[in-house]
């Protein structure tokens, strides 16, 4: 069975692949916690300069080795114009950070931003960052699903990828490193892939996380001590999130470390878990916060080109091993018809 994309879409998603149709795209969108984690290494208020710095050593060295950057339009776009030729550019649609009056972590958009605009600005895919829990009243997850519902009507009409990252959160199981939290987080996963799937959304690509958390599975290299699932009971959960995915999806690293990302992606491999690339951030460049808030900007270049190169080259590697060209999905290339 075929499926019908429009060209724009198609193009914006390729641009954002390799060759092999493996979106290996590094993520530098990160605002709130990365000034907050560059002035904790500093003992001093970061300011909007040191955010742009970042992300342009980030961005100049990495997208060497990756085939696409995620930025944002508020610090991000000087780092556009700084990254290796031919990767392609998602932009960040939303507000960083979440509504926190209550525990709904409604989402936001950056007011004077609109796809169109982002585009311009060099966007070959929009990226939106939505908090969600299943578990939520509807009349909360409502109002989640209409907004993304109104952004997948603004990207068609602009012919242009939508990539949607979803994180699971339920603050009755705890925070997102609890045990208590790592057993509920498959049953959330499933769900939201299962939701999102749906073609009322307008979604291209999930950008999901993996359904475990590593620290939690008895018999890996991460694990702590504290079991939630075996190494068979984890397999399965990759088996059973990825059976409800309509879209290609790829996973984000969350924050872990390159190491246990990079065993992560192992394990979803050899659950064979049709999983078409990374949007990797911190598992990639997070050391080197330290290094640019004590040392600047160009000590940071030197560590990115040392630790940061050998950190996503071998995520490329498992990547090589393991993920499947984001077209498979659908069968191979010869079963998407182009439309526009």
């Amino acid at each position: 069975m075929s499926v019908k994309l429009g060209k724009g879409k198609v193009a914006g998603i390729n641009s954002c692949a390799n060759d092999a149709g493996v979106i290996a795209a590094a993520a530098m969108d990160q605002r709130g916690s990365l000034e907050k984690s560059i002035a904790k290494a500093r003992g001093a208020p970061a300011t909007p300069e040191d955010l742009v710095s970042f992300k342009k050593a980030v961005t100049a060295v990495l997208t060497r080795h990756a085939s696409a950057i995620l930025l944002d339009p508020e610090y991000g776009l000087p780092a556009v114009k700084v990254r290796a030729k031919g990767t392609g550019v998602l932009l960040a649609y939303e507000k960083t950070g979440y509504d926190t009056k209550d525990d709904s972590r409604l989402p936001d958009l950056l007011p004077e931003w609109s796809v169109p605009r982002l585009v311009a600005a060099g966007a070959s895919a929009i990226k939106i960052l939505l908090y969600y829990n299943p578990l939520h009243p509807e009349k909360v997850n409502a109002i989640k699903k209409a907004f993304i519902e109104r952004i997948g009507g603004e990207c068609s009409a602009s012919d242009v990828p939508f990539f949607l990252e979803v994180i699971a959160y339920d603050d009755a199981a705890g925070d997102a490193k609890s045990l208590e939290f790592a057993k509920v987080k498959p049953h959330h996963v499933k769900s939201y892939m299962e939701e999102f799937s749906l073609p009322a959304y307008g979604v291209d690509i999930l950008k999901v996380e993996v359904p475990v958390n590593l620290a939690f599975v008895e018999g890996t290299r991460a694990f702590a001590g504290q079991k939630a699932y075996t190494r068979k009971e984890a397999m399965q959960y990759f088996k059973d999130a990825a059976s409800v995915a309509r879209k290609p999806f790829i996973y984000l690293s969350a924050g872990v470390t390159d190491d246990i990302f990079r065993e992560t992606l192992e394990l979803a491999a050899e659950a064979g878990t049709p999983f078409s690339g990374v949007l990797c951030g911190r598992a990639t460049w997070q050391d080197g916060i330290p290094v640019y808030a004590t040392r600047g900007y160009d000590a940071l270049v030197t560590w990115l080109e040392d630790r940061g190169v050998h950190n996503i080259q071998a995520l490329n590697q498992v990547l090589a091993k393991g993920a499947k060209p984001w077209w498979d999905f659908y069968g191979g290339k010869k079963k998407i018809v182009t439309t526009g």
